[in-house]
């Protein structure tokens, strides 16, 4: 299938275009061109929301579509028909307040069932739906709204998080004040708690919808319609709207969903992010969705109330696939098994991990102490940009390699070259590309063509670069390094960060690693290590000194970190991804720059500092 694929790309993806219902069929499969830009499944029409609800109202319409549970430990369900019945009536509300097709909306929530039927609303209307993640600050969202032109916003009072209600509303006014653009802001109650009101723009979603008499039908999209936009960091700091359109980026999420997690209908599926991130849009909505699924989604936070919730929720909504991130398990596993002991997770049949490289050692406690040892680990690699997973062992079918995203997925042509753009000899490490187009890639950044041109297609002409270095094994598999700015150039030799840090934490005295370079006048720059330890250390001296010679036993002594800095915790994204750019600002004893408004815990950083937290 893959061979095909590859080299058949407009039959295979033909083939599977089909499988989606069409309101207009297409007539053309693939239009390159225009490159860097492609045009997939030409000519016809279809919309997503119907992908995800309408098609599965036959056969599915009593299954549950949505199992959700709050921190506070609230659930609520929904059948397929009363999501589709919910999604109907928003879309009708939205359309009512003078929502059009082609207009954006800018969607700041918690993880609440509302802003899956917001997402799948705005699809319905045919209005591109920017989701801001519910960590940001108001500037953060001022700059999103103000960015993508957005007419509405849908948020809520407030979100439970860390035993706490968050209070979104007052980000968004904040975000809104002086701004004219915005005509609605849709406020859904969950927090109870109080919020300011401004007359003729602020209005409640429960109202709202007692509103409506007639749902909204699902408004015909070209499949080149816009469906979204997604902010995603770019390295100076100012994010850049990522632009996916309807058909290919449904295309490929069905299908990934499908294979990757080898999705059967009785599953149970949870995957843990946030539909903040592309890993919610494509693996909580519309992948999942679109292939009839049962989704579990959470509020909350994973240690909240208790270390154990993740599994404690497993257990009692009977999770068969669960989708996380490499930083998840290692915190888990710093946690101390007693928390995994004590819940049933014998239904888990298939693990998945996401986000960023995950080192062999979490791999294999991931395997042993979560799966039981009987659990396939599909350690999936890709991005924002590129709409779905694009590397990823297919369960049962490869051989896993613990730390490898080991072979591409279907219609993902990958290699692996020199600076030169020259393929380099399997086993060297080099920058990954890929070389054929593929129905979820990005279409562009929202209003700025050159800096999409300059930033994915300039470096190698006639490749996509996702900035991500690569080892291509002798067995085909891929070992994906980390980003680019993320190696190091030590005395002129190229080490990978994730080398580094997987060194380190195979060290039986460390949970958490993070490393980044140092200036340094001998060798050019240094490594600096910031460890988490498993418990507290007696001795940090003694400890440094034999990590240092652990990292040397390991990697060889040009890998010897120059300093280790011990730190009870780690700057992170509220998506559990390491911020490693401000980690670097702080090695160097640098002022902190570029956008810090995915951090989760200032604290962290303040103390990583010296400053008073």
């Amino acid at each position: 299938m893959h061979r095909r694929s590859v080299e058949d790309p407009e039959g295979f993806w033909g083939e599977i275009g089909r499988e989606l219902p069409w309101i207009e069929p297409f007539t053309e499969v693939l239009d390159w061109s225009e490159a860097p830009v492609a045009k997939w499944f030409t000519g016809g029409k279809l919309n997503a929301s119907a992908i995800c609800l309408d098609q599965h109202l036959a056969l599915r319409g009593e299954k549950k579509a949505i199992i959700w549970e709050g921190e506070p430990g609230d659930v609520r369900e929904f059948t397929y028909r009363e999501l589709h019945a919910e999604v109907g009536k928003f879309a009708a509300a939205l359309k009512a307040r003078g929502l059009k097709k082609g207009d954006r909306v800018a969607i700041y929530m918690p993880m609440i069932p509302e802003l899956t039927v917001a997402v799948l609303a705005c699809a319905r209307v045919g209005a591109p739906h920017s989701v801001i993640f519910g960590g940001f600050s108001a500037q953060a969202i001022r700059d999103r709204v103000e960015d993508g032109d957005c007419s509405v916003v849908i948020t809520a009072d407030g979100g439970w998080r860390r035993g706490k209600v968050l209070p979104l509303k007052q980000e968004v006014d904040a975000a809104l004040e002086g701004y004219e653009g915005v005509h609605s802001v849709v406020c859904v109650r969950r927090g109870e708690n109080e919020v300011a009101w401004t007359e003729g723009r602020d209005c409640w979603y429960h109202e709202l919808m007692d509103a409506v008499e007639e749902p909204a039908a699902p408004e015909p999209m070209d499949s080149e319609d816009v469906l979204f936009l997604l902010y995603t960091s770019g390295s100076t700091g100012k994010p850049k709207g990522i632009v996916h359109t309807t058909a290919g980026y449904m295309a490929g999420a069905y299908l990934s969903t499908r294979y990757v997690f080898d999705l059967r209908e009785d599953d149970v599926y949870w995957c843990t992010a946030d539909v903040g991130w592309v890993t919610g849009h494509s693996y909580i909505v519309y992948g999942p969705l679109a292939n009839g699924a049962t989704v579990v989604m959470y509020e909350g936070a994973p240690t909240t109330p208790h270390p154990g919730r993740f599994w404690e929720l497993c257990e009692k909504h009977g999770v068969t696939i669960f989708y996380t991130a490499p930083t998840a398990i290692r915190t888990f596993m710093r946690l101390g098994d007693e928390h995994i002991a004590e819940h049933d997770l014998s239904k888990l049949r298939l693990l998945g991990t996401v986000g960023e490289p995950i080192n062999p050692e979490a791999w294999i406690w991931y395997h042993k102490l979560i799966g039981g040892e009987r659990c396939p680990i599909v350690d999936t690699w890709w991005q924002t940009e590129t709409g779905g997973i694009m590397i990823s062992p297919l369960p049962g079918v490869q051989v896993t390699k613990p730390g490898s995203a080991t072979r591409p997925f279907f219609g993902v042509d990958a290699g692996v070259v020199d600076e030169q753009g020259q393929p380099v000899e399997d086993g060297k490490g080099g920058y990954l590309v890929i070389k054929k187009p593929w129905p979820g890639m990005l279409r562009g950044i929202w209003g700025d063509e050159e800096r999409f041109k300059e930033t994915y297609w300039s470096k190698f002409p006639g490749l996509y670069f996702p900035g991500d270095g690569a080892v291509r094994d002798e067995d085909g598999c891929f070992w994906i390094l980390g980003r680019v700015d993320d190696v190091l150039n030590i005395s002129g030799h190229r080490l990978s960060t994730m080398e580094v840090e997987s060194a380190l934490v195979s060290h039986p005295s460390v949970a958490e690693a993070a490393v980044v370079g140092m200036p340094d006048e001998v060798t050019g720059e240094a490594i600096c290590a910031f460890v988490t330890p498993r418990k507290e250390i007696e001795d940090p001296d003694a400890l440094e000194k034999e990590l240092i010679i652990h990292v040397a036993n390991e990697i060889g002594k040009l890998a010897r970190p120059k300093e280790i800095r011990f730190t009870d915790a780690l700057p992170k994204t509220r998506s559990g991804k390491i911020m490693r750019r401000l980690l670097r600002d702080v090695a160097k004893g640098a002022e902190i720059a570029g956008d810090t408004t995915t951090l989760e815990d200032y604290t962290v950083l303040a103390k990583l500092r010296g400053d008073e937290a």
